[in-house]
């Protein structure tokens, strides 16, 4: 692939991410982001696979590291794969973006914190019928093709 007429400058090699959806009621926990790629976007807590880690793995120390809440106890479970390449972004990359799913229990109190705010303008939960705009290019795509997480 040509990297638009940048000579000599490699292109970034795919990464993965893995995201997850954080379902409580009819709501999910979002974030908005503070990044070169899809900055001031809304988005799912997530982050780069690490060696040797699972997919469940991942989403559970990420979701840590990002939001502070424990996910231990709730059971994660795999939904689907993306193949992302943002040409458009002011930094090109490419990642292969793993979605996971837990479904909270409503009886227990979670409490949601900014745990990286160099990253991060802030997390709320949003209702699945009244999402914030502008969704992270990612999953505005999968909602525009009529991906439900809530209905898998």
């Amino acid at each position: 692939m040509e990297n638009n007429g940048e000579p000599n400058t490699p292109l970034p090699p795919p990464r993965v991410a893995v995201v997850i959806f954080i379902l409580k009621n009819r709501s999910i926990l979002l974030g908005r982001r503070r990044s070169t790629v899809g900055d001031a976007t809304f988005a799912l807590p997530g982050g780069h696979l690490e060696f040797g880690e699972s997919f469940e793995e991942c989403a559970a120390r990420e979701v840590k590291e990002e939001t502070g809440l424990e996910l231990g106890r709730n059971k994660i479970e795999y939904l689907t794969v993306t193949n992302n390449v943002f040409l458009e972004q002011p930094k090109k990359c490419h990642y292969v973006t793993v979605f996971m799913r837990v479904v909270l229990d409503v009886e227990e109190e979670h409490v949601v914190k900014n745990m990286e705010p160099d990253k991060c303008y802030g997390w709320d939960w949003y209702a699945w019928e009244n999402l914030p705009n502008p969704l992270f290019w990612p999953l505005e795509k999968m909602l525009k093709g009529g991906f439900d997480p809530f209905a898998i």
